[in-house]
């Protein structure tokens, strides 16, 4: 269907979007959030600010979804109005854009649909008519609006400006972009109308995709925060096993993360039933499957009900890292890129055997540079770089058909530090992904085996991860007359290593062990 690109506002277009005011007041009262609306609108008719309500909040009350983010068009400077409703409200104001004049206040509510409890209301600035401003929005979907003064009037009825047939769209659910201009406008558009589309279930207009992908290269213009915040977004659709192969087909995985597609084509050895790339997709959404947040088409419960789980771990990956992110969320990230090195690293040797040396240290260190590029914080990088370097220990702690000794799990935590939970989550991820349809039941019992003890001695002897300190660097240079240097340091690793394993208990017992040490090497 050809796309709007020219404004549309007689009196018959906006009639024609009128709907009944009990109707749709009942959604509002549904959403929680009328209260709040009147008095917004009360406030802004005394300041006399033509005000409409816009974009997804009508959106979602017309889905009947409950949103705690409201969008509010004025016919004034947007910060000092923001700055205004936020001192008569009793909020916060936050001026998001200074040059393109948005404002932010945000105000603690119990009946807030958030889970900071929190309303976000965003002003932005309209000049000319409201159709005006609505032909420059992204989606028809999210080109709707409604006068804020005659919305909270039940009785006097009101109208939804809908120049766009949004509310067409939305009832046959449909990501249509606005003009065809929509995405040179504003790129990150691109990743929005992914999103949109597998939050909302729907599919988006053939000729919206075709733009998209001719324009897919433009995403490398947009400001790192922004594909960021974006792209963790789309993490969090438990869809990821149809997610990023659409992203992939638009040519946005690539334009975002060039690396992943050198992955492209590069075959692995036969217990691998997928080339790198597919490999790494894949991964992301096994993830999901052991992350309790998707399916897996290739195993069922049996397959996961080897995978430990609790509501301690089940928190752990809720954890927030950063603003945006959590464990679950990194988790997959480092899914996507743990076998980024693989095209540089691999070499056949010379028996014939296909390798992939040094890939995980070089992946580390390719993560790292990649979402620096995408701004994520210290915290975030760390985490997944960590993941992505010791992403094969797990499976390195005990030979076959043994389970890791004590030394070996503390060296495992000591090495992998906050990471460690999360690394044996990648390790299983990694594991269904590289055998797929081929699965073993007897390999994979024996790699869950090893997680699962493997955690439950953490959670049994914390003693083991970080066991309490006996001795320090002063005893070994006043008891030992050792001199300050390196030394100290190793020799305290290895005190520590000997005490998680269980050698010793005490520091007498300690302070024993490093004279027989230093008597050992000093025959």
């Amino acid at each position: 269907m050809q796309l709007l690109a020219e404004i549309k506002s007689t009196d018959g277009e906006r009639n024609a979007a009128k709907k009944t005011p009990g109707d749709f007041f009942d959604r509002l009262i549904e959403s929680r959030v009328s209260p709040l609306l009147t008095r917004l609108s009360h406030f802004l008719t005394e300041q006399k600010t033509p005000s409409y309500i816009v974009g997804g909040f009508v959106r979602d009350i017309l889905l009947k979804r409950n949103t705690a983010d409201i969008d509010i068009a004025v016919a004034a400077d947007a910060l000092e109005t923001a700055r205004r409703v936020a001192i008569a409200l009793d909020g916060k104001y936050v001026p998001l854009d200074t040059v393109n004049r948005i404002g932010r206040v945000v105000l603690a509510g119990k009946e807030a649909p958030s889970a900071s409890g929190q309303w976000e209301l965003d002003f932005s600035t309209f000049a000319g008519s409201i159709e005006e401003d609505l032909g420059q929005r992204d989606f028809t979907i999210d080109a709707m609006a409604i006068e804020l003064s005659r919305l909270v009037k039940v009785d006097t009825g009101f109208t939804i400006i809908d120049p766009f047939q949004g509310q067409r769209d939305l009832q046959q659910g449909i990501i249509r972009a606005v003009t065809r201009t929509a995405f040179e406008s504003d790129a990150a558009r691109l990743l929005r109308a992914v999103r949109l589309a597998y939050e909302l279930g729907f599919t988006i207009d053939g000729e919206t995709e075709a733009l998209m992908q001719r324009y897919c290269h433009l995403i490398t213009d947009i400001a790192g925060e922004r594909v960021r915040e974006e792209l963790l977004r789309l993490l969090a659709i438990p869809q990821a096993e149809a997610v990023l192969p659409h992203l992939d087909r638009l040519g946005l995985l690539a334009a975002i993360v060039p690396e992943l597609a050198l992955e492209k084509g590069v075959e692995q050895p036969k217990e691998h039933f997928w080339n790198v790339f597919d490999h790494s997709l894949k991964t992301v959404a096994a993830a999901d499957f052991l992350l309790r947040q998707g399916s897996w088409e290739y195993a069922g419960r049996e397959t996961l009900s080897l995978v430990p789980w609790s509501a301690e771990l089940d928190e752990h990956f809720n954890t927030e890292v950063s603003s945006g992110s959590t464990r679950r969320l990194m988790l997959k990230l480092a899914a996507l890129l743990h076998d980024i090195a693989k095209p540089q690293t691999k070499a056949i040797d010379s028996s014939g055997r296909m390798r992939f040396l040094g890939h995980a240290r070089e992946g580390a260190a390719a993560s790292n540079s990649i979402l620096e590029r995408l701004r994520f914080s210290n915290r975030e990088i760390k985490l997944v770089e960590a993941m992505v370097e010791h992403h094969l220990r797990p499976t390195q702690m005990s030979q076959s058909g043994t389970l890791p000794t004590q030394r070996a799990i503390y060296r495992y935590f000591r090495d992998t530090g906050a990471a460690g939970i999360d690394i044996l989550f990648l390790s299983l991820a990694d594991h269904l992904a590289t055998r797929g349809p081929h699965l073993s039941p007897d390999g994979w019992r024996e790699h869950t085996r090893i997680v699962d003890y493997v955690l439950t001695k953490r959670s049994e002897q914390e003693t083991l991860v970080s066991p309490p300190k006996l001795i320090d660097g002063n005893d070994l240079i006043n008891i030992f007359g050792l001199s300050p240097g390196p030394g100290i340091g190793h020799l305290l690793e290895l005190v520590r290593e000997a005490h998680a394993s269980g050698e010793f208990k005490t520091r007498e017992e300690a302070l024993s062990y490093i004279r027989k040490h230093l008597e050992s090497k000093a025959e």
